[in-house]
């Protein structure tokens, strides 16, 4: 999905953070369930420090997250539209834009309102009151901070290792996903994730095929969510569009992951969902455009 080159980006709802130095997190090694938890955390996790021996130091101060520089000369190069289809990070804040500007347009309708939530888009590490955020825990959304943590030469991974298309939608999806999580605070329903962590059904996996509902919710009606200056963010949605979104929910998908890295699969240690269910109810939100459609809980079996 393209930006429209000529729509104005607004850097202010991103902050940088980071710069390098060793990765707090989860260890490397300790077996196939050391392996699978770090890549269960490197996709999409709520909240790393839920992991066994997961996220860095715990009880982060808010000042480590707020030391971030906000958006400032860090994101200069990211202007317009035509940024973003040129440029990773000035991608990830043109989704940023498109994602905030819908939840704030669209929320009203069920009487909700959307309240601001800023991505920090670092490079190396960074520090958040979930733990340490690195390329070895990847995307998350942390609920202590109200804040998204996106380095983006994470999608460099999801292509080379877990085989994602390397298209803008697949990019933009990961971000929308994240933000599904934000909404899901916003909600109240966060939480359920913990209450049942694991298996095919659980709260957890229903929490996560919600955000990939919801992200597909947001991409059905990106072309038409306008900026601050009244021009729609994105372009048309193409069928090459919506195969590399779905390239990049099935190569997350736990089945797909654990065939990789065990060479079995064992559904009750889902975290996620397999990866037609990823595709699933990615599709579920695109094709009904409502967020009432992605009520996973409200449904027998999701996985």
């Amino acid at each position: 999905m393209s930006f429209n080159d000529d729509v104005s980006l607004d850097t202010s709802q991103v902050e940088s953070g980071g710069g390098g130095g060793a990765p707090g997190g989860i260890a490397v090694g300790g077996g196939i369930g050391g392996i699978i938890m770090l890549i269960i955390a490197l996709i999409f996790g709520i909240n790393p420090s839920d992991l066994p021996s997961g996220g860095g130091t715990t009880g982060t101060s808010q000042e480590q997250v707020d030391g971030t520089t906000a958006s400032g000369e860090e994101f200069e190069k990211c202007k317009t539209g035509a940024d973003a289809n040129a440029d990773v990070q000035c991608r990830v804040i043109g989704t940023v834009n498109s994602v905030q500007a819908f939840w704030t347009a669209e929320l009203p309708r069920y009487q909700k309102q959307w309240q601001p939530t800023k991505t920090v888009l670092y490079t190396g590490s960074t520090q958040s009151q979930c733990g340490t955020a690195s390329n070895q825990v990847g995307p998350f959304y942390c609920p202590l901070d109200q804040r998204v943590f996106i380095d983006a030469d994470f999608f460099s991974i999801l292509t080379q290792q877990f085989g994602a298309d390397s298209g803008a939608l697949a990019q933009e999806y990961v971000v929308a996903h994240e933000y599904g999580h934000a909404l899901q605070d916003q909600l109240g329903l966060l939480g359920r994730a913990q209450q049942d962590p694991s298996g095919p059904n659980s709260g957890a996996v229903r929490i996560e095929l919600m955000a990939d509902c919801l992200a597909g919710v947001w991409a059905k009606h990106a072309s038409t969510t306008p900026g601050a200056d009244g021009k729609p963010f994105l372009k048309e949605l193409t069928e090459e569009d919506i195969k590399s979104a779905l390239s990049a929910a099935a190569a997350v998908g736990d089945d797909r992951i654990q065939e990789k890295t065990q060479g079995q699969v064992s559904p009750e240690a889902w975290t996620h969902g397999s990866a037609e269910a990823r595709q699933r109810w990615f599709l579920q939100g695109y094709s009904k455009g409502d967020l009432n459609q992605c009520n996973t809980f409200n449904v027998d079996r999701v996985s």
